[in-house]
């Protein structure tokens, strides 16, 4: 007999019209917290995009509830085992949208959005030479890790990508344009607006990396370094075979690493690549000056 997870993280999104966002946040909120879980879940007139962690028994009520709910009868719950909860408190927030935009045009996923492959379907596609590979994330997600041959978006948020389409993404307008991200919900809309900019052959992966990671025949291939997530664990794992590398460099001595940090001063906490040889000597911290600051901090104490 297998042994079920103790702790299960539970990743899931659903665009779809959501009558009353605020009363449904509200109610939301007091059954999370009621039911024990941990998490960050946002909720818009759009839809619900969140991350939970929760004890196994949790999770699956988690889970048997929201889809007892026909707005989310069909939605897709991406799960990994965990050791604990990967969250230290519960948030359900009000928003005005799931993922911050700010995009001219009005963009409905369910309506216009990119092809959906699947993660055999996106692999095949990654070999040929007739597409661009586009990173659907931040570039902090792009420096630990990214699949072979992806162009690194210079942006620090997402509402920058408009911007950044039309001055750097000009001369890929009559080729396929593939697009992934962690969990599919950013694609939704990215692909809205390289539709909206012109780009006729857009594509994106469904499920986005971590679907991918988990795919029985695919097992992550061409997918290097780990995947950033918005949770304590910071990054997991995506390729499962031996041709998986490291593509992260260390913030301080710039060797090749896979592990994120936070800062250890908590008037910093920058999220930062470090190796373990500079984890022990900097002691967790980005810099010497934290590193002093937390001195002169506990000596003022």
């Amino acid at each position: 007999m297998i042994n079920q997870p103790q702790y299960r993280v539970l990743l899931y999104y659903k665009y779809v019209n959501i009558p009353d966002a605020e009363a449904f946040a509200n109610e939301h909120r007091a059954y999370c917290h009621a039911l024990g879980l941990k998490g960050r879940i946002l909720v818009a007139e759009e839809g619900i995009n969140g991350t939970v962690s929760g004890t196994y028994e949790q999770t699956e009520q988690y889970m048997r509830d929201l889809k007892a709910n026909p707005l989310f009868s069909d939605i897709v719950f991406k799960i990994d085992d965990s050791d604990g909860h990967a969250f230290k408190k519960m948030f359900v927030r009000l928003k005005p949208e799931l993922v911050t935009l700010r995009y001219e045009k009005p963009l409905d996923p369910n309506v216009v959005s990119g092809k959906r492959l699947s993660p055999k379907e996106f692999h095949e596609y990654l070999q040929r030479d007739d597409v661009v590979i586009l990173d659907g994330r931040n570039d902090y997600e792009w420096d630990l890790g990214h699949f072979r041959g992806a162009i690194r978006p210079s942006v620090e948020s997402f509402k920058e990508f408009p911007e950044w389409v039309r001055k750097n993404m000009g001369e890929h307008k009559n080729k396929k344009v593939l697009t992934y991200c962690t969990g599919g919900i950013r694609c939704e809309k990215l692909t809205g607006v390289l539709m909206s900019e012109g780009f006729e052959d857009v594509y994106q992966l469904e499920g986005g990396i971590v679907t991918y990671g988990k795919d029985e025949e695919v097992k992550g291939r061409l997918f290097d370094g780990k995947c950033y997530v918005f949770d304590e664990r910071i990054s997991v794992p995506i390729n499962h075979t031996d041709e998986d590398v490291v593509v992260g460099r260390c913030h301080h001595c710039g060797e090749p690493a896979d592990t994120y940090i936070n800062c250890a001063d908590d008037t910093c906490h920058l999220q930062h690549i470090v190796c373990p040889d500079c984890l022990e000597s900097k002691h967790g911290y980005c810099s010497s000056e934290c590193e002093e600051h937390d001195r002169e901090l506990a000596a003022s104490r």
